[in-house]
């Protein structure tokens, strides 16, 4: 036998903790709830699944709560009084010091419950009163909620009954919907109109991934908010393109990839082609990064997914592509075709790219790849569009796609040395006379036509036999190895790195001279770029200063300073002003390059 939820719950026949006490959690009346069939706005929800486990799980939308859902007094005056239209209240309480975003404990603020609600009045006076038009609801549904909040899911959906709005399903994901979507989904005109007015942005997605317009049934309302989502859609644009201007992309990758100006020129270029809109749409953007291990290659095409999708959830995907090596890794990687083991489940790569078909994806060691994954990424690269196991086409001509290789990087690295050794000598000459360090010489530096078309084209087509794969690349992108400046700068980061451990884990600080650094650059290792550098300091200081540590020389407040004497490095420790110099420091010899 059936129930419907509504009907009980509008017959004034109500479960509640005032009626059974506050052992009401011993009741079995959430699992009761959960076989109801909620009806309201459910159908307003697309997509939205009915929880596996209505009592597990903690998505993180709220922690857990002491038993006051209702926060302070003042707070939830402001609620119940923007629930029920009553303006006067509002603005007393406002101007009492009620913070106009103030949440219920559910997580709800009082302009999503006037808006839901319809009280259009009470929505304009909250949007000129301060409150944030685009404020997130944290609310999700009542199992994941009472899960959180260590309550009874039926006390919850109760509660969000009676102090929000009793006509939404009990089933769909609330969780992200702005005071748009509840404007939208009440199908108030009015409500919807004042908060495009006061600044709310149609370009929100909820965390189902549904935009306010996805709930309206009015087509005026549609209307409306298809006109402001296009002037959105056009300062946002204005705006991007404008930090850009002011701070434009290789800036910002400079400040987290060390050297490697060629590459960052190369790839900035690309992307700016593409956001300006000079690029062929008919086909996604592709990138070959060719280059040693340990050189910023991977790190590169996650700055590029960052800056173009300011960190938004699966705009990065990475596929190890030494899994697939075998012939029939082609179904784990496009989704097995049906009757076969693992149809249900997708492909590895097109169900992410379902997902988010404007991502940056990343091929790493495409070289390992069988020959027939290679023909999928030929159809993907050459028609920006992909069939899975299930038929489904799926059209991603917005993506970008990065293949890293360790082909031919010997030969790039030791003509990326020749031309280091070529552009030091030249930028000596032209400073000869003045004073200068070596970390403070800059060379620039270019890759030839000869090596890219006799010798590093040549490799890489014997090894994937296609013409047609490599004319599918826009741009093969080489990553060189590391010029003395630039290992001033990877060792001063990593010790920076370990300053800040030691000040944060043992209340110590770290100091080193200059002689430490040029010492610590001499264990760089061409083929393994930064990692060598990373193991070096990791081996000649960090082990020292765990050696220091267990042996109790390490107390807090106190300052170690990293010296170099006789290419061995050794740590000096002051405390309460006196200097300590540790006899017997660890000894390691200097690598042989």
């Amino acid at each position: 036998m059936s129930y419907n939820a509504a009907a009980v719950l509008n017959s004034g026949y109500r479960f509640s903790s005032h009626q059974y006490g506050p052992n009401v959690g011993n009741l079995n009346v959430g699992r009761i709830l959960a076989s109801f069939t909620i009806i309201g706005f459910s159908s307003n929800f697309p997509g939205d699944q009915f929880p596996d486990d209505p009592y597990g799980g903690n998505n993180g939308e709220l922690g857990n709560n002491d038993g006051n859902i209702f926060g302070d007094l003042q707070s939830h005056r402001l609620l119940t009084a923007a629930r029920v239209g009553n303006n006067d209240e509002v603005r007393m309480l406002i101007k009492s010091g009620a913070d106009p975003n103030t949440r219920h404990g559910l997580g709800w603020t009082a302009l999503h419950v006037a808006a839901v609600n319809g009280n259009t009045s009470t929505v304009k006076l909250l949007l000129k009163l301060g409150a944030d038009p685009n404020a997130k609801d944290e609310y999700s549904n009542a199992y994941k909620v009472a899960s959180l909040q260590s309550l009874h899911s039926l006390e919850v959906q109760f509660n969000r009954e009676e102090e929000f709005s009793d006509r939404l399903s009990a089933r769909s994901n609330f969780k992200g919907c702005t005071a748009l979507h509840y404007a939208a989904l009440a199908n108030c005109q009015s409500c919807v109109k004042a908060l495009l007015e006061g600044g709310a942005d149609p370009t929100i997605a909820n965390d189902s991934g549904h935009l306010p317009i996805h709930y309206c049934k009015d087509e005026n309302i549609r209307v409306l908010i298809r006109a402001q989502t296009e002037v959105f859609d056009e300062q946002k644009r204005l705006k991007e393109m404008e930090e850009r201007r002011k701070f434009p992309l290789e800036n910002r990758i400079k400040e987290v990839i060390v050297g490697q100006e060629l590459a960052i020129a190369t790839v900035g270029s690309a992307i700016r082609r593409k956001e300006n809109g000079w690029i062929d749409d008919e086909h996604p953007l592709v990138f070959l990064f060719l280059g040693s291990s340990g050189i910023g290659k991977t790190e590169l095409a996650k700055q590029i997914a960052k800056y173009l999708h300011k960190g938004k959830k699966d705009s990065f995907i990475r596929i190890d592509m030494s899994e697939y090596q075998e012939k029939h890794s082609v179904a784990r990687f496009i989704g097995s075709p049906p009757g076969y083991v693992g149809h249900d489940e997708g492909g590895q790569l097109t169900s992410r790219l379902a997902k988010s078909p404007n991502a940056v994806v990343l091929f790493d060691e495409v070289e390992k790849a069988h020959p027939d994954v290679l023909t999928v990424l030929l159809q993907l690269f050459d028609e920006g569009r992909i069939t899975d196991g299930k038929g489904k086409t799926i059209h991603c001509k917005d993506a970008i796609f990065v293949m890293t290789s360790n082909l031919a990087s010997e030969e790039i690295a030791q003509y990326g040395l020749e031309l280091r050794r070529e552009a030091e000598n030249t930028t000596k000459e032209r400073y000869e006379g003045k004073k200068t360090k070596d970390n403070e010489l800059c060379e620039k530096i270019t890759v030839s036509s000869h090596f890219k078309e006799n010798v590093v084209r040549r490799i890489l087509k014997s090894h994937f036999k296609r013409d047609e794969f490599l004319g599918r690349i826009n741009e093969i992108v080489y990553f060189l190895p590391f010029s003395k400046s630039e290992l001033y700068q990877l060792v001063t980061k990593e010790l920076q790195f370990w300053a800040g451990k030691a000040l944060e884990k043992h209340s110590v600080t770290l100091q080193w001279d200059q002689s430490v650094v040029e010492l610590l650059t001499q264990g760089y290792n061409v083929h393994y770029g930064a990692r060598s550098i990373k193991h070096e300091v990791e081996r000649r200081v960090v082990t020292q200063l765990a050696q220091a540590h267990e042996n109790c020389l390490l107390k807090p407040k106190s300052t170690i300073h990293i010296v170099a004497c006789n290419n061995t490095i050794r740590l000096q420790i002051t405390q309460k002003g006196k200097l300590v110099d540790l006899e017997n420091p660890i000894k390691v010899p200097l690598k042989n390059i």
